[in-house]
């Protein structure tokens, strides 16, 4: 396991939140060149898994970062096995490593550093052990701005979705008990603007809905 390889050809586990554009932003300002994105994209649902990005707002990620934005279309029981197959691609196109945003659960790194090791890429954690809440407070002073888009109902409240990331909003949630860097499934987000970006991703952001004991804020592209 590696925090960043300075100089290395990379892509990146992108999900479109804050820990993952931090970690990107971080293996950048080490050297690392980024090749790619990589978001797995629930082909069932028409949105990348887990934070519900659509493919027209990715399209405009790939525009702002210049890189190209690969979609990992995959259902859920051929997950894994679609993401070696993108990362063995990546690899033949130059990449040496990929950069992943988990900070501390070790389920998630082994699950990481075993697709990386079953194609021969380097596996890299910048974020890894470091405190959840001073991650997040970086993530805002570096001028990201991300976006709450999914709540768990059962440890933040619906109306929570929606709203701007702020320290505020950190204090909010660390109130209520929860993990104000959502790394328990609190909350996910969207970063629509920040340091890794040449402009602003327009996106609108539409009122919460219930689905299954979370609260969603739909992502669409805005186009006036």
């Amino acid at each position: 396991m590696n925090k960043v390889l300075p100089g290395l050809r990379f892509v990146a586990s992108y999900s479109g939140g804050k820990d993952s554009v931090l970690a990107i932003h971080r293996a950048l300002q080490s050297g690392m060149k980024l090749q790619a994105l990589l978001i797995t994209y629930n082909v069932d649902r028409g949105r990348s898994w887990f934070h519900g990005i659509p493919a027209e707002v990715l399209a405009e990620v790939e525009r702002s970062v210049g890189v190209p934005v690969r979609l990992i279309r995959t259902t859920g029981p051929e997950y894994a096995a679609a993401f070696e197959a993108a990362l063995a691609e990546e690899k033949a196109r130059g990449a040496a490593a990929c950069v992943f945003g988990d900070i501390d659960i070790q389920g998630h790194l082994d699950w990481c550093s075993e697709r990386c090791r079953a194609v021969g890429l380097e596996a890299c954690f910048p974020l890894w052990q470091e405190e959840r809440l001073a991650l997040a407070k970086e993530c805002l002073a570096s001028g990201f701005k991300p976006i709450v888009t999914v709540t768990d109902t059962r440890r933040l409240p619906a109306d929570f979705a929606g709203r701007l990331l702020t320290e505020e909003l950190l204090a909010e949630m660390a109130k209520l008990g929860a993990d104000p860097c959502g790394e328990n499934g609190e909350y996910h987000s969207f970063v629509p603007e920040g340091p890794i970006f040449a402009r602003l991703i327009p996106v609108a952001v539409g009122p919460a809905q219930l689905v299954d004991g979370y609260a969603v804020a739909p992502l669409a592209l805005q186009t006036t």
